[in-house]
């Protein structure tokens, strides 16, 4: 069901069968956990020429978000089917972020999961920055490179709904006039950023962060080393120091919906990307001909 300019969809499983609803009406209770606790999981995908991206892998990463909260996920068949419903008939000159979220439900009360769909336009700053890249700072976030692989209860790697932080720390970048946040540990291993994924060039190789320090999976982040080493690219996820950052060729956050965003600038300093940035885009399939 759509909202008129700009187009907006909403939906939601109900006994695992997708419905549509008026976007302009609320869908959740005032009780919900995922409202009140931040209690639950999300996946944000891009839709672009009007499917869905990468469907598969984002349903894959829910599942596991899912066992790692607890949560009973809902079958991929049901979400597929959700997701299908919000993007048929979407504009296909329009850029749209689709959003699947699933709760506990709600407090205190029996029920089922609360599963829910947006869809709406990409942000023009977000296109914006997929084409000229982003500022970003440098900040801590407060554990040790290998903090949340030995405690499973802080959800490193978890898509988690709790993104207050996250949060806090974009705008923290924006007063200091950056654009985005490249996570550190306290021992100094560059993390990931609050909505994205580190990938950095050097020679004819892509490198991202290691796993191990607890970051998110990214699923761009996999399509794009999958598609580069078709291309005839090295790729590696190592223990990255903001050394190798200032070193590389090219330096990116890599997200669903902005693509490849160049980094242009680190802590106020300056940096290229070797013309490189194209070439990503082009392997990510987000170049229009």
């Amino acid at each position: 069901m759509y909202a008129a300019d700009p187009p907006l969809v909403a939906g939601r499983l109900v006994d695992g069968v997708p419905e549509l609803v008026d976007p302009s009406q609320p869908v959740a209770s005032a009780f919900d956990l995922g409202l009140v606790r931040g209690d639950g999981i999300f996946e944000t995908l891009l839709v672009r020429h009007g499917g869905v991206r990468a469907l598969s892998a984002h349903l894959s990463r829910m599942s596991a978000s899912a066992e790692r909260l607890g949560m009973e996920a809902l079958s991929r068949s049901a979400w597929a089917s959700l997701a299908a419903a919000c993007a048929d008939g979407w504009p296909p000159e329009v850029e749209g972020v689709l959003k699947l979220v699933m709760t506990r439900g709600l407090d205190g009360l029996p029920g089922p999961a609360t599963c829910l769909a947006t869809l709406a336009p990409v942000l023009p700053e977000t296109l914006r920055q997929r084409r000229e890249g982003v500022g970003v700072r440098l900040l801590s976030l407060g554990v040790a490179s290998d903090e949340r692989a030995r405690s499973p209860w802080l959800l490193g790697g978890t898509k988690s709904v709790s993104y207050a932080v996250n949060m806090a720390a974009l705008r923290q970048a924006k007063a200091d006039g950056a654009q985005d946040v490249v996570f550190m540990s306290t021992d100094g291993l560059v993390l990931e950023g609050p909505t994205s994924t580190v990938v950095w060039a050097s020679g004819h190789c892509l490198h991202s962060p290691s796993l191990d320090s607890g970051i998110l999976a990214g699923t761009t982040q996999a399509e794009l080393f999958e598609r580069a080493e078709h291309a005839g690219w090295a790729t590696a996820a190592v223990p990255t120091t903001p050394v190798d950052l200032v070193a590389a060729d090219a330096v990116w956050l890599v997200s669903s919906v902005r693509g490849a965003a160049a980094i242009t600038s680190i802590d106020g300093t300056s940096r290229g990307d070797a013309g490189l940035t194209p070439t990503v885009h082009q392997l990510l399939d987000l170049v229009d001909h």
